[in-house]
């Protein structure tokens, strides 16, 4: 069976010219680039309105999630992660071995005159 097309089929009534342009007054823009540390390149707009200081100098690439900077020479170095420390962790980098098993003793001792034991 031959499917008899239609010329107009996908578009709105009274649409105009495929593939017309003239959607309305662009507002002026200006396209910064941003550059991460693998090279590559991601271009941002901004209004033309925008003052210079207001935009910023570093952003997220959204291809490696590394941080883009505005200088493609000198891109942002990525910062290195600290590993997750708990809380044990960040106490004893504060107190030494000594000072760590006199506070023990000292709240042991609380809990045990609390408790009647002493």
């Amino acid at each position: 069976m031959a499917s008899g097309g239609s010329a107009i089929r996908g578009t709105r009534v009274g649409s105009g010219p495929m593939g017309e342009q003239d959607r309305g007054v662009q507002a002026e823009r200006i396209s910064v680039s941003y550059w991460d540390a693998m090279g590559n390149e991601t271009v941002r707009y901004f209004s033309a309105q925008v003052e210079p200081e207001d935009i910023p100098e570093l952003i997220d690439s959204p291809t490696t999630g590394l941080p883009a900077g505005r200088d493609k020479d000198n891109p942002p170095v990525v910062a290195s992660n600290e590993p997750y420390k708990t809380h044990l962790a960040y106490v004893k980098e504060r107190r030494t071995e000594k000072e760590a098993k006199q506070i023990l003793d000292d709240a042991l001792e609380r809990l045990r005159v609390k408790k009647g034991r002493r």
